[in-house]
This record gives C-alpha cells, structure tokens and sequence, in this order.
C-alpha cells in the first residue's frame, strides 16, 4: 500500500453550488470506500458508461482500493460530501516524470448541473498547482459535451483532438485572467441564489414557536402570520397542539409538507439537533435567532463553528446566529421574519443592520426596503453575500450598511467596486478614531484612515451615524444623480441663505455665482424684493408658485447641477405647497432638489414632506448639505472612467511574504517606516531617496532587499 501523505488544511472548504446549496469538499480517505461503492451504485448506466467508457455496473476490491488509497501527491482526489453522502469525486494522476496529470470525475445524477464539476475541477487544479503539476488531461467520448463544457466553463484555454475513438482534451492550469473572471462569475451567481433561498421561502417553519405572548418565539410567529406571508407558516414546538390557533408539530420532521426556510428559537444547547432535524427535513435555509454562541466567548465560539459546519454539510446556508431576523417586503413574498412587529414600508432599500427598530424610523422619513437582513454573528451569511444577491435584484436601488467588523476585506473591496458602478453602497462604520474596531485581519487592527481610503477606492460612501445613512438614501432613492457639485441655494430671506451657503462649502459643494443671462432672468421672473444672485433670497410675499418659478430658472442653467431650498414657515404659503411646487420643479428639470423646511418642533407636517412631495426634507441645511454632497460624489464615481488594472512587473511576491511574516511576527513596536519600505520595494514601488528613513544596505536573508527593522530577520553582518 503507498505511503498517504497528510493534506493541507485548506484542501478541505465548505463551497456553494449554482444553485445555493452547499456541499464539503475533502480529499478522498481509505474510510470513504463504501461510501463511493454506494455512490456507483447510485449513477445511471449513461454515467458510469461516460466516466469508464464501459458498463460496469459495480467496483471491484481493486478499484476501491485505487480510488480511494492515494498519496496527496502524485495522485489527488477530492470529494463533495452532501451529509454522510457522498454525491461527486474528481482525482488526478501524474503522469510520470512530467509536470502534466490525467483528470476525471463523476457527479451523481441527481446532483448534475449544480456546478459540482466545476468546482472539484477548479479545488483539484489549485491543489495540483502545490504540487508542482501545470497542465491537465483527460480523455472523453466524442459525445460527453457536458464534460467538455466544465472544462471550458473554468475559463482555461482548453485544446482538444481525436485520438483512436476518443476526444483528449488539454489545458494549462494557471490562474489565468479569464479564469478568475469565470471563478468570480460563478461565485456571484451561487452566492447571490444562496441569499435568494432564504428571502424568498414558499414556506416557513418557527421552531421554538411558542404560546406566550412577549416571548421571541410568539413574536416572530406571529408577525409572519400578520405581515401576510405568502405561503404556509408552520410552528413547531414540542408540546403544544397549537400557537396563535394554528396547528404545531412536535418536531420539523412531523411537518407533512415541504419547508424552505425555519427560523430557530430555541436555546443554544439544543441547537445542533434542530439543525440535524432541518437536514433530514431538507429545509434549505436557516435563520437562527437563537443566541448563547460566539457573543458569549470562546466556548460559544466553537460551538457557533461546528453548527455551521454542520449546517453547511447539509446543503444549508445560515443567518446569524444571534440574528433578529430578515425581511423581504416584496408582494410575492410579504415576509417578516424578525421579533418586531412593525411592517416596513417596501421601496428600494437593501439593508444590513443588527436593529430592527430602525425601521420605524425610516417609514417616517418615507423610506422603503426592499429587503432587510440582521446577520447577527455573521458566522455565515454576511454583507458580502448579501452585496452579491442585491447586485442583480430589481428591486433593490440603494445599499444600506452597518457595519461593525469585516469578516472578508479582500472580497468585500472587489464585491463594493464592482456594485458600487450599478448602485450606490452607503456605510456607517463603528469605531472611527477607535483603533480597534477597524478592519480586522489576524486579530490586527487598521487605522481608520485605511478604512477611509478602501472607502474612497470601491466608491462606497461612509458616513458617521444612521441619521445621516437615512440622509443620504433619501436623495439616493428620490433625486437623479447630480451632474456636478455646483449647488444653488434658494431661501427666505434671513440669515437661513447664509447658513446653506456654509453648510454647502463645508462639504465640498460649490455654490458659484449665477450666470448674466440667469441672474436677468431671475430678475424678471421673480417678485419684487427678491435678493437675486447665489443665493437667492425670496420675500416674505413670495408664494408658492414664485419658489417654482425660481427653481425652474436656476435648474435650467447649464452651471446649476441641483439646488437646496430653505423655506420658513411664516412666509411663501403653506410649507406643503411650497414642498410641492419644489418637487415638481425638480423632476421636470431632472436634477436633484433636496429642502430644509423650518417649522415648529411640535409639527408633525415636518415628518410627512418628503414623503408627501417627493423632495427629501432634512432638519437642518447641514444635513441637507451633506446629503447632496455624498449624491455627488456617487454621481462623480459613477462618471469616471472604469480604467485598467495594471500590474507591475518588477514584483517578488515570495519577499513580500516574507517581510509581512517578519513584521506579523515581531514582539517591538518601531516608529521608522523600514517594514513599509521594504515591503514597497518587493511590488517595484520606489521611495524618494530624499525620503528614506534608513541605510538601504542589502539584507543577507530578504533576497537582496531593503533591510528590516525585525532583527529576527538579519545575519550577524547585516546592521
């Protein structure tokens, strides 16, 4: 028997299929022979005939043996568990004393067209890279296209010939620009369905229903029952007959129809076993507002860990732990699957939030979701996946979220750059000045000011607090985007013009002088008493109509890109009319009009404008002022050329490694920028000489590079 290597780690992932289902992915063990005798057995004569091109109807002793005993070496094979079943296998064998290895593989029926193919390809094709091996092939019937489809749809340059009956494909195996775009494709289209399957259920099961009012497993039982849920709505509890006089079930399993999705409440230690319960029930989907995991330390931790896994070896994605749950306002669906009771206004917004009392306030600012999710721990579901779903869904205009931490910076930066070109990503970000509640990477903090840069270069907008994230998605959701950043200012007369002017410079708005040929207009149009020029401020005795006009000549002008209006209450009219003359002036000018109307604290119209009108309506000029500007710089971002990628190619990536190593590894603080240098000088990027820190001497043990500050990292002669 040959010697079997220990695999790497990282050889084993939970992945996500097409369809966003999940399976586990592993090399193949001596452990797992009955399991592939009993996956041959499963496969219809067509595939066993495709993948040995001949009937063989069962495994000999000798082939198990084979194809399951191998070295992690010259012979690799991975395998998709789905449970303790085994569904899929693919394997490659050096060819010997060559850099080149034949591949095979084999889906189950009735997992075909998942995309298991192709991802047991592409995990096969990295492990083979370790390993030295460059270049696949394989041998197929002339008939087996599907075959031939994985190996194109992997993005590789895929040659193939006739050769005595047969089809011999070839294909080197780097990654390949091509192939990353294939990778990146079909990870958004298995991401974005494995969202979609849990907020878009045809049915529901609440374990942990329960019969006491108050209670979080009555509350989200019955707010899907009065939100109006399309499709049925089963509790499960382990007593009683019924909650909120609807007939319970003891168990998910008791249930005698299909489940799509359930929501757990049920306390942390019992967990597991709803989860193995929901496997068997092949529920495809878990909310798990339950909480006592990873909040509560690293006990919690570890057994949050092993219930995802668990879930996931099961075909299932989860939401949370520790979640308030998820909401999908959409007609079809009409989902409330979240312990509060109030029912959000549907409209364009994608949310990620940990409250949902929120919500409430965003219905009074007219606000509307499209969907809202409460990812709680984010041990699976995060708000990358969650960009990847809201990226194609039609009803979702504007990405809302709070963030506290980044499980993926890498993927999230690549994720924002690419949905931030379609629709606009707006964040409020915990902890800024606060070190330790940056991006997060190996228990390591980044300054704030990185975040603000990875902001600034996926086109995310940041902002400090929810008031102002509401702020922005008002203009976001209401208004075109703006052209520019020239903003004119209409107002009643007072110090209010002055105010706006301020508020608008101080967020980079300009707010220039009117043109000759506007200004007359404006002098002509307008009634007496009338301060014409940028601002522009209106009488006591302007009435509504006049605010319309106003508004019609400035945003006519080819050097106004959007304008702010501040109204006082004691003149021009009733403010609703005035609210209404400005959003018709807006829309049919088609540039963004954002207003701040100055009533009395206790008036409740305040609330009610924008909603009303159509403009969004803002507390205070700032606010307003701030709100235009982000529209602004989304707009900017939007307009600016999608440019290149362009790598350099003078980059020792080996080097770069290690200087990271070293500097992750150092137990001193230095305050000298030697480590960055370094670091800089691995990817060709050069420092002014007039600025470096220190004596650029060749390092003996970093390749001839710039010297660290590590002395862990020297010779005796290199200080």
């Amino acid at each position: 028997m040959p010697y079997t290597m220990p695999y790497p780690a990282h050889w084993e992932a939970n992945v996500v299929l097409v369809d966003g289902g999940t399976v586990f992915m592993r090399p193949i063990t001596p452990e797992d022979a009955d399991r592939l005798v009993d996956l041959h057995q499963r496969l219809s004569a067509e595939t066993i005939h495709y993948r040995f091109f001949s009937p063989r109807p069962r495994l000999s002793a000798r082939d198990v043996e084979r194809f399951t005993v191998v070295d992690h070496d010259d012979r690799v094979a991975l395998v998709a568990m789905l449970g303790d079943d085994m569904i899929a296998v693919a394997r490659y064998d050096r060819l010997p004393g060559t850099d080149e290895a034949e591949v095979a593989f084999v889906v189950e029926d009735a997992h075909q067209g998942r995309g298991l193919g192709t991802l047991l390809l592409e995990h096969l094709a990295a492990a083979a890279r370790e390993r030295g091996i460059s270049r696949f092939v394989a041998e197929t019937l002339p008939d087996n296209q599907p075959m031939i489809g994985v190996f194109r749809s992997a993005g590789w340059a895929v040659r193939t010939r006739f050769e005595d009956g047969l089809v011999v494909v070839e294909f080197p195996i780097e990654t390949t620009p091509e192939a990353l775009v294939a990778q990146e494709g079909r990870e958004h289209r298995a991401e974005a369905r494995s969202v979609a399957r849990l907020l878009r259920p045809s049915s529901i099961a609440v374990i942990g229903a329960s019969r006491t009012p108050g209670s979080v497993g009555h509350e989200v039982f019955r707010n899907l029952l009065q939100g109006g849920f399309n499709g049925p709505v089963y509790p499960v509890h382990p007593t009683a007959s019924h909650v909120a006089s609807v007939r319970a079930y003891a168990s998910v399993m008791d249930i005698p129809d299909d489940v799509d999705l359930a929501v757990v409440v049920v306390p942390a230690g019992v967990a597991p076993d709803v989860v193995l319960d929901c496997a068997r029930k092949r529920v495809r989907g878990l909310v798990i507002i339950s909480g006592g995991f990873a909040e509560t330390g690293e006990k919690g931790a570890e057994a949050e860990r092993e219930l995802v896994a668990l879930a996931h070896r099961h075909g299932m994605r989860v939401v949370g732990p520790n979640s308030m749950g998820i909401i999908n306002t959409d007609a079809t669906v009409s989902m409330n699957a979240t312990i509060d009771g109030h029912r959000p206004l549907p409209g364009g917004v994608g949310f990620v939030s940990q409250s949902v009392a929120i919500l409430e306030s965003m219905a009074s600012l007219g606000l509307g979701v499209s969907s809202f999710v409460s990812v709680g721990n984010k041990a699976d579901v995060s708000g990358n996946d969650l960009l990847q779903y809201w990226e194609g869904d039609e009803r979702t205009d504007v990405v809302l979220l709070y963030l506290e931490s980044f499980g993926n910076p890498r993927k999230f930066t690549r994720l924002a750059r690419r949905v931030s070109r379609v629709k606009p990503i707006v964040v409020v970000k915990t902890g800024r000045r606060h070190r330790d509640a940056g991006i997060m990477r190996d228990g390591r903090a980044t300054d704030d000011g990185v975040l603000d840069a990875l902001f600034r270069q996926t086109g995310v907008l940041r902002v400090d607090t929810l008031q102002q994230l509401f702020d922005v998605a008002s203009v976001l959701t209401s208004q075109p985007l703006p052209d520019g950043h020239r903003v004119a200012v209409v107002a009643s007369a007072g110090g209010a013009a002055l105010l706006a002017v301020d508020a608008c410079e101080g967020v980079g708005l300009q707010v220039p002088p009117l043109s000759s040929g506007t200004t007359a207009r404006l002098t002509t149009g307008l009634p007496e008493g009338t301060r014409v020029g940028n601002p522009i401020e209106m009488p006591a005795a302007a009435t509504p109509s006049d605010y319309g006009r106003a508004l019609d000549l400035v945003l006519g002008a080819n050097d106004v890109d959007a304008a702010l209006v501040i109204h006082a209450a004691a003149g021009g009219g009733p403010t609703g009319e005035v609210a209404a003359e400005v959003a018709r002036a807006g829309r049919r000018a088609g540039k963004p009009v954002v207003a701040n109307f100055l009533v009395s604290p206790a008036d409740r119209e305040l609330d009610e404008l924008g909603t009303r009108s159509g403009v969004p309506t803002f507390a205070s000029p700032e606010s307003a002022a701030l709100a235009l500007a982000r529209a602004g710089d989304y707009g900017h971002r939007r307009r600016r050329p999608r440019g290149d990628v362009v790598l350099p190619e003078d980059i020792d990536r080996e080097a770069a490694f290690r200087c990271v190593e070293i500097a992750l590894a150092s137990t001193t603080e230095t305050d000298d920028d030697e480590d960055v240098v370094a670091l800089l000088d691995c990817y060709g990027i050069k420092v002014d000489p007039a600025h470096e820190p220190f004596d650029r001497r060749p390092c003996c043990r970093a390749d001839q590079r710039p010297r660290l500050s590590s002395p862990a990292a020297h010779g005796p002669g290199c200080r």
